[in-house]
C-alpha cells in the first residue's frame, strides 16, 4: 500500500505540473511574440489613412489600418522588416529588431505624379487577397474625375457606373443594387444614416466630394457589423481636416458655387474642415422675376435652391485618444410669395413652400486600450424632414377684417443613436470585431395642419388630421473575425443579433454572415459569400421620379419586417499588378417587401398600413469588372447580366411581375487619362436595357354610372409587361490646370450627353389627329408618346486649389 501510495503522490505531481505547463504555456508563447501598433496618417495633412497595408515579407503575414488609420501586428521576437503602402503612395520600409511591444505611428508621402512602378510594386492589398467579395473601393481622385451632370462631381452617380449598381432613370442618383429598392441601401456618412441622399427631385446627390475621404460599396457578403438594409452598404468617410497647415479649394460651375476650408486650430493637435455647396441660379434670376412682378403692379419672388454643410473638427489628447466632431446640414427649398396692395385699402398675399433635408451629427471617442485592442464610441443624430406650406391672407382696412387660410404637410424621422465598436487582433491570423448599437427612432407619417381665421364673421377654425408619430427602438449586437485557416484559405464569419421594439412588440432577429476566398496559382483566387439581412424600416414610394413625399416608416404589428438572404460566388484576379479583374454571380431573395395597392397614394389621411400590401423579391445575376486604379490611364469597364422580379398577392393577379428597375443588360465604360501634367481627360459610356413599364393594351368608349357621358376606358395587361426603348450616353470633360503663384487653377469643360440621345424619361398615351385627304375628314388616335428631358448639356467650372 505504501508504494501504491508513493506512486500514486508521484503520478499526481506529474500531472499537476503537467496542468501548470499547460496553463502557463499561452503566456510563455505570448514571450516570444510582440506587438507592433500605431497609426498610419498622410505626411502632409495629418489625415489618417484607411486600408493601409503593412505586410511583413519575413513572416509573409500583414493587416491594415482600420477607418482611423490604427493598425496592429503581432510577430515573433527576431529582426522585422515592415512594409507600409497604399495607393498613391510610395511605399515605406522600416527594418528593426522587435523584442518587446513597440508603438510605431507611420507618415506616408503622397505624389502628384506616379509610375506604374511607384504605385503597384509594394501593393499588399491585392484583390485576391482579402476574404470580402461584392466589395467597391473607389478612389476620390476618380470620383472627382468623372464627367458630372452639369459639371457637379456626384458620388451617387460615379456608383452607379459600377456592376450591379443602376440608376433609377435620367439624370437620378437614386440607387438600385442587385435588385433592391432604394430604401434597401444603408448610406452613412460617418457611421451616421442619411435618410435623403438627393437634390432637386434626385438629380443630384447631397455629397460634397470636396469633404470627402473615402468611398466603399458593399454589395454582398456583408460583414456582420453591419445591419438594418437589405441590398447594399454606403460607407462615406468625411475628411479630418489638415493637421499641419491651411488649405482651400473654392469652384463655381453653371448651377452651383461650393468652397472649402481646412487647416490646424493647434498643428498636429486640433485640426476642422468646412466645406459649404450652394446653387445660385435663384439669386441671378431674382432680379428679373422680381422686376416681372412690378410690371404686374405688385411685389413678389419666385425661386428654388439647395445647400450643403458639411463641418468636422478633431483633437487628439494623447497618442492613444481621439475626440471627432461632424455635422451635415442640407437642404431643398421651393419658395414663392406675392403681395398686391390696392390703394392701401386692400392687401392680398400668397406664399407658398416646398421643402426637405437632412442632419446628421456624430460626436466620437477614439482609444487606443492596448497595443491589440481599439475601440470607437459614438453618439449620434439623425433627421429628415419633408414640409409644405400654403398660405393665403385678405386684409381690408376700410372694414378692418382679415381673412387668413393656411395648409402646412410635415413628415420625417428623426434618430437619437449611441454605438461602440472594437477592433482586436491578437495575432496576424485573426482580426476581431465586435460592438453594439441602440437607435431611438421617431417617425412622423404625415400630418396636415388647417388654420381659417375669418375676422369680419369672427371666424376661427383650425384642424390637424393625420397620422400619430410613432417611437420606436432598435438594438443590436455583433462579432466578426477576419481569420487565415491555411495559406490558401481565409475567412470572416460573424452573427449579427437585432431587435426592434414598436407598439410593445418585439422582432428579434439572428443574422449569420460569412464570406472567404481560396487562392489559386497566378494571382488569383476563388470567393464566396452567404448572408442574410434584416430591415426594420420602410420607404414609401412611388416607381417613379424620387419625389420628397415618400414616407419612412416602421414596422408595426401589421406592417412586418423585410428579410432577404443573399448567396454569391466569383473569381478575382489581378493582372499585371495593377489591373484587377472580378467575376461574380449571385442569388437574392427578398421578403416582406412593401409596395402601395393599386390605386393608392401618398397625400392621404388614412392609415398608410392599409394602403400597402407586402410580397416577396428575386433577383439574380452575372457581373463583371476590369479595373484600374492608377497611373496615367485608369478607370473601370463593367458588365450586369440580371433579372429581378416582384411578386404581391394583391397585385398582378397574384402573378410574378419584373420589376420595374429590371435591367436585362448594363454596361459602363469610365476612363480617365492624364494627357500631361496640365491636361487631362475623361469619358464615360452606359448602356442599359429599357425600364419595365405598364401601358394599356387597348382602349375602348364606354360610359359608367358615375360617369354618364361617354369617354375612353384603357385595359391593362400584366405589369411592367412593356420595355422602355434602351438608355445610352456618353458624357466626356476637359481638365486644365495652371500653377499660379498663390493658387492651383483647374478650368473644366465637358458635356453631358454628347451625342444627344432621346433617352426616355416617361412614356404616356396621347392622342393624335390624321387627316384623309380621301375623306376629307380626320380622326382622333391614341399613341403611345415618349417624354426625354436632357439633349446635350455642355457645362463648365472654375476651381482654386490653395
Amino acid at each position: 500500500m505504501h508504494m501504491i501510495a508513493r506512486r500514486f503522490e508521484k503520478t499526481l505531481k506529474v500531472c499537476a505540473l503537467c496542468v501548470v505547463i499547460f496553463a502557463i504555456s499561452p503566456f510563455l508563447l505570448r514571450s516570444q511574440n510582440f506587438t507592433i501598433s500605431g497609426f498610419v496618417t498622410d505626411s502632409e495633412s495629418g489625415e489618417a489613412i484607411t486600408g493601409a497595408n503593412i505586410f511583413s515579407p519575413t513572416t509573409l503575414s500583414g493587416t491594415q489600418s482600420n477607418t482611423y488609420g490604427f493598425y496592429s501586428i503581432t510577430l515573433p521576437s527576431d529582426s522585422v522588416e515592415l512594409r507600409f503602402s497604399y495607393v498613391g503612395y510610395p511605399a515605406k520600409r522600416l527594418v528593426f529588431y522587435l523584442d518587446r511591444d513597440t508603438s510605431i505611428n507611420v507618415e506616408l508621402l503622397p505624389v502628384t505624379t506616379l509610375s506604374e512602378v511607384q504605385v503597384t510594386a509594394e501593393a499588399a492589398d491585392r484583390i485576391e487577397e482579402s476574404s470580402s467579395m461584392s466589395t467597391i473601393h473607389i478612389p476620390i481622385h476618380q470620383i472627382k474625375a468623372v464627367p458630372g451632370f452639369l459639371g457637379e462631381t456626384d458620388v451617387l452617380k460615379t456608383i452607379q457606373l459600377l456592376p450591379g449598381v443602376q440608376s433609377g432613370g435620367e439624370g437620378q442618383s437614386g440607387i438600385y443594387v442587385r435588385g433592391g429598392s432604394p430604401d434597401q441601401n444603408l448610406i452613412l456618412l460617418d457611421g451616421v444614416p442619411v435618410y435623403n441622399a438627393s437634390h432637386l427631385f434626385g438629380f443630384f446627390s447631397v455629397f460634397n466630394a470636396d469633404a470627402i475621404r473615402d468611398v466603399n460599396l458593399i454589395k454582398g457578403g456583408f460583414p456582420a457589423r453591419y445591419g438594418g438594409r437589405l441590398s447594399s452598404v454606403l460607407d462615406i468617410s468625411m475628411k479630418e481636416g489638415n493637421m499641419r497647415e491651411f488649405r482651400g479649394t473654392a469652384s463655381i460651375g453653371l448651377v452651383a458655387a461650393r468652397a472649402t476650408l481646412e487647416g490646424p486650430i493647434v498643428q498636429d493637435k486640433t485640426s476642422f474642415i468646412v466645406s459649404f455647396r450652394r446653387t445660385y441660379l435663384d439669386l441671378l434670376m431674382r432680379p428679373v422675376i422680381r422686376a416681372s412682378f412690378r410690371e404686374q403692379d405688385s411685389e413678389g419672388d419666385l425661386g428654388y435652391y439647395f445647400y450643403d454643410l458639411n463641418a468636422k473638427i478633431n483633437h487628439r489628447f494623447s497618442n492613444k485618444d481621439r475626440l471627432f466632431f461632424s455635422i451635415y446640414a442640407g437642404d431643398d427649398r421651393f419658395y414663392f410669395w406675392e403681395r398686391d396692395e390696392y390703394y392701401r385699402d386692400f392687401l392680398d398675399e400668397a406664399e407658398a413652400g416646398l421643402g426637405w433635408g437632412n442632419i446628421t451629427s456624430a460626436l466620437r471617442w477614439n482609444r487606443q486600450w492596448n497595443p491589440q485592442l481599439f475601440s470607437n464610441s459614438t453618439l449620434t443624430f439623425s433627421r429628415y424632414r419633408m414640409y409644405t406650406e400654403i398660405a393665403a391672407r385678405s386684409i381690408d382696412r376700410i372694414d378692418n377684417y382679415e381673412d387668413f387660410v393656411s395648409l402646412i404637410y410635415n413628415s420625417g424621422i428623426r434618430d437619437w443613436g449611441a454605438k461602440m465598436d472594437f477592433d482586436y487582433l491578437p495575432s496576424p491570423e485573426h482580426h476581431i470585431r465586435f460592438g453594439g448599437n441602440l437607435i431611438l427612432h421617431r417617425f412622423n407619417p404625415g400630418l396636415f395642419e388647417f388654420k381659417h381665421i375669418d375676422t369680419e364673421i369672427d371666424y376661427r377654425f383650425e384642424e390637424t388630421v393625420g397620422q400619430s408619430k410613432v417611437n420606436a427602438s432598435q438594438i443590436y449586437l455583433y462579432a466578426e473575425d477576419d481569420f487565415t485557416i491555411t495559406d490558401r484559405l481565409k475567412i470572416n464569419a460573424g452573427l449579427h443579433f437585432s431587435a426592434f421594439l414598436v407598439q410593445n412588440k418585439i422582432y428579434p432577429s439572428l443574422q449569420p454572415r460569412i464570406s472567404g476566398r481560396y487562392l489559386l496559382p497566378n494571382a488569383s483566387s476563388l470567393k464566396f459569400a452567404f448572408s442574410t439581412m434584416q430591415q426594420n424600416i420602410h420607404l414609401l414610394t412611388f416607381e417613379g421620379i424620387g419625389l420628397p413625399t415618400d414616407l419612412w416608416l416602421p414596422s408595426t404589428r401589421q406592417i412586418k419586417p423585410q428579410k432577404s438572404w443573399q448567396i454569391a460566388a466569383g473569381y478575382a484576379r489581378s493582372i499585371r499588378r495593377n489591373l484587377e479583374f472580378s467575376a461574380e454571380v449571385y442569388y437574392k431573395e427578398m421578403d416582406n417587401v412593401l409596395s402601395y395597392q393599386d390605386g393608392e397614394g401618398i397625400f392621404d389621411v388614412s392609415d398608410w398600413q392599409s394602403r400597402v400590401t407586402q410580397g416577396k423579391g428575386y433577383s439574380y445575376g452575372l457581373e463583371l469588372l476590369l479595373q484600374k486604379k492608377t497611373g496615367r490611364l485608369n478607370g473601370w469597364i463593367g458588365y450586369t447580366l440580371s433579372w429581378t422580379n416582384r411578386k404581391f398577392d394583391q397585385l398582378n393577379f397574384g402573378e410574378r411581375f419584373p420589376y420595374r428597375y429590371d435591367r436585362r443588360h448594363d454596361i459602363s465604360v469610365v476612363g480617365i487619362y492624364d494627357i500631361n501634367e496640365r491636361v487631362s481627360f475623361s469619358g464615360t459610356w452606359v448602356y442599359g436595357t429599357g425600364n419595365a413599364v405598364t401601358l394599356p393594351v387597348s382602349s375602348y368608349i364606354g360610359s359608367t354610372q358615375e360617369h354618364r357621358f361617354r369617354r375612353s376606358f384603357q385595359y391593362y395587361g400584366s405589369r411592367n409587361d412593356f420595355r422602355m426603348n434602351a438608355y445610352h450616353r456618353l458624357d466626356f470633360g476637359f481638365n486644365f490646370k495652371r500653377q499660379r503663384t498663390n493658387y492651383l487653377r483647374t478650368f473644366s469643360i465637358g458635356a453631358y450627353n454628347a451625342y444627344s440621345r432621346q433617352n426616355p424619361f416617361f412614356i404616356y398615351l396621347g392622342d393624335e389627329y390624321n387627316f384623309n385627304p380621301e375623306t376629307g375628314r380626320g380622326e382622333y388616335t391614341e399613341t403611345f408618346r415618349q417624354i426625354s428631358l436632357f439633349p446635350i448639356v455642355p457645362y463648365f467650372s472654375w476651381t482654386a486649389d490653395f
